[in-house]
């Protein structure tokens, strides 16, 4: 495991060719995978990257610069998936190309085109609470 600086200035670590940046934008946690996901570092990866789950908070993995992805790494998505669910945050996956064409049309992954649409999806649902919430808090005099 080495790490590196990118060009936002996040430090990005590198395991075994599996390069993983986590930083935090519009209200989400945003961890950006790329490089080679395989039977070499999935489990590092995994672990490194479900840690960024933290409770209220969405999160999004941008799986879209890996590119390979091996079919036992699909368990990172299912590790990521429980993690989630473990939270009750709300997540989305940004797959690209190589990953989207491993999932197998698995219809339980919230797979988001961008990271701009799922943050504006997040935000949406933000949004939404609150109008449920006005009229609760409106005094009755």
């Amino acid at each position: 495991m080495t790490s590196f600086t990118s060009r936002y200035g996040n430090p990005a670590v590198d395991f075994h060719g599996a390069r993983v940046r986590a930083h935090r934008r519009h209200g989400a946690t945003v961890v950006a995978v790329g490089g080679r996901v395989d039977a070499r570092n999935l489990d590092r990866v995994s672990e490194y990257v479900t840690r960024f789950v933290l409770a209220d908070t969405p999160f999004v993995l941008d799986l879209g610069a890996v590119t390979t992805f091996t079919p036992r790494a699909v368990d990172l998505l299912d590790a990521v998936d429980a993690r989630c669910a473990a939270a009750g945050v709300a997540w989305a996956l940004i797959p690209g190309d190589v990953v989207a064409s491993r999932l197998g049309g698995r219809a339980d992954l919230p797979v988001i085109a961008t990271v701009a649409e799922a943050e504006h999806q997040f935000d949406e649902a933000v949004l939404k609470r609150r109008r449920m919430l006005l009229p609760l808090l409106r005094k009755t005099a």
